[in-house]
């Protein structure tokens, strides 16, 4: 009787340990998934424009769901919403600027920063948590992400630095929001940072804003911004461009003029 309810509390007890694994323990979740056998494919995120406000094509060709590995590239499109982002990876002297506009016209933001740009901007960083924006991972190195995923230590370490410098600055966990660097993935990527418990945030609308020395005409980035509402959009903005510094106040009041409301993803 003795033996049977031993046997019987250590097949508990390993029922419990699986059923409340950690899904945080990143080492094995992330080895095992590099070891698979997913597609290591990388593929450039890319999009079709159209001139009707509806959500733009995107590759139809790929062999896996993005949805599997809780990757969006567009919001609610039931309702005239729009979901602002801001890639960050050095800083021009244009964020505050950028905050103050989201502050007076009352429109939060989700912001993608490096490493780098954490450790060199901790003042910012914690305005954008206290202001209500939500600031995303952008990795620590700002790598092509495919390139990592045969080697999960290393995977893992482009996310958790990040996360880490986050909360040494504002005490609290970084939200699990993820933009790929330069739009790179893979099935394999993907999966990995799934593994981590990020969600993968694409977009379904940029133009060429991240040159600082070729900068496009304000009224034409503008005119192009309201070209591209639809419904559900994901816009990625640069916060080191001097044009959507100067046109996104206006593009907030038209696009709202229009019908458009601004909210953050869920």
């Amino acid at each position: 009787m003795f033996k049977q309810l031993v046997v019987l509390f250590l097949i508990t007890l390993s029922f419990c340990n699986t059923l409340y694994a950690s899904p945080h323990n990143t080492s094995t979740n992330n080895s095992s998934v590099a070891s698979s056998s997913l597609d290591t494919t990388k593929t450039d995120w890319w999009f079709i424009r159209n001139k009707e406000h509806k959500p733009p094509e995107f590759n139809n060709k790929l062999p896996y769901r993005l949805e599997d590995y809780d990757a969006v590239s567009l919001g609610d499109t039931s309702r005239k919403v729009i979901y602002l982002t801001f890639d960050e990876g050095y800083e021009k002297g244009y964020t505050p600027l950028i905050l103050d506009i989201l502050k007076e016209n009352n429109v939060k933001a989700i912001f993608f920063v490096t490493t780098t740009y954490i450790t060199g901007n901790s003042d910012i960083i914690q305005r954008m948590y206290e202001e209500g924006h939500i600031v995303g991972n952008h990795t620590t190195s700002h790598p092509s992400m495919p390139k990592l995923t045969e080697d999960a230590e290393k995977f893992n370490r482009e996310l958790t630095t990040a996360a880490d410098k986050y909360k040494a600055i504002t005490h609290q966990d970084m939200p699990l929001y993820f933009r790929p660097p330069m739009g790179h993935y893979s099935e394999k990527s993907l999966a990995m940072t799934k593994a981590l418990g990020y969600k993968t945030i694409f977009w379904s609308f940029a133009y060429s804003d991240w040159d600082i020395n070729k900068q496009p005409q304000p009224d034409k980035a503008k005119e192009m911004m309201l070209d591209g509402l639809h419904n559900g959009a994901i816009y990625l903005l640069h916060a080191v461009s001097k044009t959507n510094t100067e046109v996104l106040g206006d593009f907030i009041k038209e696009a709202r003029a229009l019908g458009y409301e601004f909210e953050l993803l869920p």
